[in-house]
């Protein structure tokens, strides 16, 4: 089903699932119990799409996360107890709730963030596989090493931090908290979770989705509210024994030093302004394919876009005219419809703030052959039109700053040593992209990019056992696989003596 009648039939059930969270509003969820905010305080939150209001929200202080912080506190001998077997079973139960419930999660994330339901629907999924990849690692979350020495056997085991802070951002928002919260639950962690205000809806279904699986009561809390009330309240808790953050990098410094009287360990990730590497070797259709994806996609709305276009001087004007003639014909549209691939920007302050780089890009001296306004959506949301500057250097602005938007700067470079020196000419290191039919050139450009994760001949395709995260402004630690244990967990050696070695005797008789 496309078009009219698919955003017909898609209303039709979010309409559904809209009523039960208009009538009652979101609130918090500790110890397993649906609460007001001790103050009583709510905020409104609207949908991008045309500024109706969704739900009232709790809004938490506080007040709120020492209650959260108590139940985390409370449940974390039982469940670090459990063995890792039944949290296996748990965990893969609440998979089976995400499922079913998939599309409920991603009609409702869709109008709450303004995200193509196209690739809501696969972000919904994506959280029941981070729960399920996570599930079946809870029974080595524990295994260490051996290290035998001469005459001691040494071993480590690994032992879960505690009770744990997760804040989450408003793109993509449930997978990116399943991301954060299962490997903390695989752990043995119990978890506070603070969602993004301006996309709280689905974090409250994640978290009956826990309950009704079998979680006990206060191993997973949700507490919403802002950043700067409930948020830094988390990041300052005593009992918070780490803080995991997705979002932005001034975000991500003001959290370290919240967080620094009581040694919050951090894992960030934060922002980046990604390199694509074009050179005029390259399969310039699967490149072109790639380049598109990767940054109008998700509304631009991603901290793995590639916003910047490093592409060979040589190819570089024909090659942006078939970019420039493939950005007019994305479907700007309602997110709901099935045929829609951009949708509007989460909120007013974050479209009037994409909208600024397109005058900073003129009084700059870029061109903009494609898009640079608003635009008039199904709606009258948060539209933006998709976006190409051309012509940029990497001193410019739009060059350099992290606009998270559907907009590309196109940079030419003349060789692999400039075009490596561009790429690394900014504060971020998160991720790159290379293409390249030289396998040569690939490896030694790989080696001098600074950034965490990097994409040969091919889009941002996640595997979960790999580390993710980023250098320098991008973050802090890795997720995925055993790294994401490395955060959530404490490692401690133990030895054991092997027989009677020699041991010094101070202050003995005859000495």
């Amino acid at each position: 089903m496309s078009g009219k009648n698919g955003l017909t039939a898609n209303l039709d059930k979010l309409n559904g699932f809209l009523g039960r969270i208009k009538s009652a509003g979101l609130q918090h969820i500790i110890d397993g119990k649906h609460v007001p905010s001790d103050s009583g305080a709510t905020f409104s939150v609207e949908s991008p799409i045309d500024n109706s209001h969704i739900a009232d929200v709790a809004r938490g202080s506080a007040g709120d996360i020492d209650l959260a912080a108590a139940a985390a506190k409370q449940a974390f001998p039982a469940w670090r107890a459990l063995s890792g077997s039944k949290r296996r079973d748990i965990l893969h139960a609440v998979a089976d709730g995400i499922e079913r419930r998939a599309e409920e999660i991603a009609l409702l994330e869709s109008w709450d963030t303004g995200q193509a339901l196209k690739f809501m629907s696969k972000a919904a999924l994506r959280g029941a596989e981070n729960f399920r990849f996570y599930a079946d690692k809870a029974e080595a979350a524990r295994d260490g090493r051996a290290m035998p020495a001469e005459h001691h056997l040494n071993y480590s085991v690994r032992t879960p931090l505690g009770p744990v802070g997760v804040i989450t951002p408003w793109n993509t928002p449930f997978m990116l908290s399943t991301w954060k919260i299962a490997p903390a639950l695989a752990a043995g962690c119990t978890v506070v979770h603070k969602p993004a205000e301006w996309s709280p809806v689905t974090a409250q279904l994640l978290a009956e989705i826990c309950l009704d699986a079998g979680l006990p009561p206060g191993v997973l809390n949700t507490v919403q509210g802002m950043g700067e009330e409930a948020g830094k309240a988390l990041t300052m808790h005593r009992d918070i024994k780490a803080i995991a953050f997705v979002g932005e990098s001034s975000t991500g410094a003001a959290i370290m030093g919240q967080g620094a009287a009581t040694l919050k360990r951090v894992h960030f990730e934060l922002g980046g302004k990604n390199p694509v590497i074009v050179f005029k070797d390259a399969d310039l259709d699967r490149a072109l394919d790639a380049v598109v994806f990767m940054i109008y996609s998700l509304n631009g709305e991603r901290c793995t876009s590639s916003s910047r276009l490093l592409i060979e001087r040589s190819i570089a004007d024909a090659f942006l005219a078939r970019v420039a003639e493939r950005v007019k014909q994305l479907r700007v549209g309602h997110p709901l419809d099935p045929s829609t691939e951009v949708g509007p920007l989460i909120h007013a302050r974050h479209k009037a703030k994409v909208l600024s780089y397109f005058d900073v890009a003129r009084r700059e001296g870029a061109s903009i052959p494609v898009g640079g306004a608003a635009f008039d959506g199904p709606g009258g949301g948060h539209y933006v039109m998709p976006t190409l500057f051309t012509g940029a250097d990497r001193s410019m602005r739009i060059a350099q700053e992290e606009i998270f938007g559907p907009v590309l700067t196109a940079i030419a470079f003349d060789d692999e040593k400039q075009a490596i020196e561009i790429a690394n000419d900014v504060q971020y290191g998160l991720a790159g992209y290379v293409w390249t039919r030289d396998l040569t050139r690939a490896l030694r450009v790989v080696e001098q990019l600074d950034a965490g994760m990097i994409w040969v001949n091919s889009e941002n395709v996640r595997h979960l056992p790999t580390p993710f995260g980023g250098m320098k402004a991008s973050g802090i630690g890795r997720d995925g696989g055993d790294y994401s244990f490395e955060f959530y967990m404490e490692t401690k050696n133990i030895a054991l003596a092997q027989g009677d070695h020699a041991i010094t005797r101070l202050g003995a008789p005859g000495k």
